[in-house]
């Protein structure tokens, strides 16, 4: 009787074995099919297979802080977002990449590579990984970031902030109308490669908040100027004609800023009245959530003082 039941506990423990193995295994494949899950992203150049969990994110234009805001890991970046001294630490392990460092953005081994329309090398990049591409300005700011969180798979989290954000920016902009006038100007001005701007009311740099979310008025020498193409160029010379009541002055810290020892920006009524608030360019430069954020303090903080 011992003999006989020898062989047969031996087979229940090799067939307990085989289906404990065959559990792992299920498992391991369960967990590899739902990193292979993708979605359809309707892009504006047609539809786009993307994964449902990207896990390894490179962006060649704009859209760092939005991939962030969304909690997605970013591998590679462009220059302007690896130069933003706000953000060293979050992209301390993200490559610096353009539309052209193509063998660099595939040992990156991205799963989803976002852009800019303009950027060149689309079909290559499309081999490398799912690629998408915005046209900057189609839509507005704020359905630009609905726009990634549903490629992200994340419209929700997305929608959320969005609304979260326009009625902190609304209650912001009644607070500063009520505090300096319904009636006072307010320009967006910016020193760079040595040539001043000025900005219309979608060009980053604090425009989207000031002019469409607080409502907060615009020279009418920038209205006519800048609004329509986003920006103007401008000399020293005719700096007085778009400077508003209050001056958002927009600067590297390291560039040739000397126009601001001019004679004639001395004399600006903002510039005498302490009415000019210096940002750094490279923090300032974007419109995605975390550099809103950052926007929207700052400006309660200069307009409030809190």
């Amino acid at each position: 009787m011992k003999k006989w039941m020898l062989p047969f506990t031996l087979l229940l423990v090799l067939l307990v074995s085989a289906c404990g193995n065959g559990s792992t295994s299920e498992k391991e494949e369960g967990k590899e099919s739902k990193d292979k899950e993708t979605i359809t992203y309707e892009s504006e150049n047609g539809p786009v297979e993307v994964p449902a969990d990207p896990k390894r994110v490179v962006v060649l234009s704009s859209f760092a802080g939005n991939v962030m805001a969304l909690d997605v890991n970013l591998v590679g970046v462009d220059s302007w977002s690896k130069m933003n001294p706000r953000w060293e630490d979050d992209l301390k392990d993200a490559e610096e990449v353009t539309d052209e460092s193509l063998e660099k953005i595939i040992e990156l081994e991205p799963d989803l590579i976002i852009g800019l329309s303009n950027i060149k090398n689309v079909d290559k990049l499309k081999e490398i990984a799912p690629t998408v591409t915005f046209t900057y300005g189609k839509v507005d700011y704020l359905t630009q970031h609905i726009e990634i969180g549903k490629l992200l798979n994340k419209e929700k989290e997305a929608q959320a902030w969005v609304d979260d954000f326009k009625n902190r920016a609304q209650t912001a902009g009644d607070d500063i109308k009520a505090k300096i006038g319904e009636d006072k100007t307010v320009s967006v001005i910016e020193s760079f490669n040595k040539q001043l701007y000025v900005y219309g009311n979608n060009w980053g740099r604090g425009t989207e908040i000031l002019y469409q979310e607080m409502n907060l008025n615009m020279p009418d020498k920038v209205k006519e100027e800048a609004l329509e193409p986003g920006y103007f160029a401008l000399s020293t010379e005719v700096l007085p004609e778009f400077a508003g009541d209050y001056v958002i002055l927009s600067k590297d810290p390291k560039a040739d800023n000397s126009f601001m020892e001019t004679e004639t920006y001395k004399n600006i009524p903002a510039v005498k009245n302490n009415q000019v608030f210096e940002v750094n360019m490279m923090e300032f430069y974007f419109n995605d959530p975390l550099t809103l954020d950052y926007q929207l303090d700052f400006f309660k903080e200069k307009f409030l003082g809190n």
